[in-house]
């Protein structure tokens, strides 16, 4: 059995970034430090953060005030950054840069009097805080379109005023078909400038397009609640290959690699390379006898880290020089 190990694959920069903050937070500051929502959908990457002494919660009302708060990679809402600074919250924002890209978009969108359709899965927490950049009270709204059948229905106050975002952890191809629908019956709708589907998304998808061709078996690490994770083992399966989401080799059965000459292995953007290894070894022990890297887009993008973070390091490095 042969194992091919897709390239580019695991932590993008929006995800090195969210995992460095919180790691340098602890390191920095003996206070508890609260994370707001999973930091990132892996559950490996947050039970190793919880046992440094990251506390995650998923409301605000859990958090005594004063105390210092991370909003996750996935970005939040304008009533939650509200609700942060009336319990005095000392904020990181740990939010992924692409992720805010589309957020500013939304508020431009609202600014100027249109109304925004959102592509994305109801109850995500991107979804829920890109929706949550509209003003509710404001006549003009932001609607949700999950499939090609809302595209159809879906109802517009002012066809020359709506414009169109999309969540950056989704399927291209499945988006590419909404997005048909909508330009089809809404030709002046706006749309960004750069696609919102982050590029660490794209290449994730690619890679599995091509293990496709000639793996009859792909497995993925990552989390079931990981989007980008689970939009990698629908690719593979609605082309008629095999494939299984993990988090961990333990899951791994016997029975899905009988008869299997070829294994593709990926990982979503947000399951760690250390995971991916570990899978690699336990497919030695069910018999793989050839590794291979695969040839990839190489990814060199990395983002800064946020002020706030300068900003803690610097008041305690004045705090310990003037003990």
């Amino acid at each position: 059995m042969k194992v091919l190990l897709a390239n580019p694959r695991g932590f993008c920069a929006g995800v090195d970034r969210a995992i460095e903050i919180v790691e340098r937070t602890l390191d920095m500051l003996e206070s508890p430090v609260y994370v707001r929502h999973e930091v990132v959908h892996n559950r490996c990457v947050v039970e190793e953060l919880r046992n440094k002494g990251a506390i995650f919660v998923e409301d605000l009302n859990e958090i005594p005030e004063g105390s210092v708060v991370i909003f996750s990679a996935h970005g939040v809402s304008r009533r939650v950054r509200e609700d942060a600074k009336r319990r005095r919250l000392r904020v990181i924002d740990a939010t992924c840069p692409l992720v805010t890209k589309v957020h500013l978009e939304v508020l431009k969108n609202h600014r100027e009097g249109y109304e925004t359709i959102m592509i994305g899965h109801r109850g995500h927490p991107e979804v829920d805080g890109t929706i949550g950049q509209y003003d509710t009270t404001s006549e003009n709204t932001i609607f949700l379109v999950e499939s090609p059948q809302d595209a159809e229905r879906i109802q517009i106050r002012n066809p020359l005023k709506v414009a169109m975002v999309t969540q950056t952890t989704l399927s291209i191809d499945d988006t590419a078909e909404i997005i048909e629908i909508l330009v089809a019956r809404f030709p002046n709708i706006r749309r960004p400038k750069k696609d919102d589907i982050c590029y660490a998304t794209q290449n994730r998808q690619n890679t599995i397009k091509e293990l496709v061709k000639v793996c009859d078996l792909i497995l993925i690490v990552g989390s079931k609640n990981s989007s980008n994770s689970n939009r990698l083992h629908e690719i593979a399966l609605k082309r008629g290959v095999d494939s299984y989401l993990i988090d961990t080799p333990e899951e791994i059965s016997s029975h899905w690699l009988k008869g299997k000459q070829c294994v593709g292995l990926s990982a979503g953007a947000s399951a760690p390379e250390t995971l991916v290894q570990s899978v690699v070894l336990a497919l030695k022990n069910y018999q793989a006898t050839e590794i291979v890297e695969q040839v990839g887009v190489e990814e060199k993008i990395t983002f800064r880290l946020p002020k706030e973070l300068w900003d803690f390091t610097a008041k305690s490095t004045q705090s310990v020089s003037t003990k």
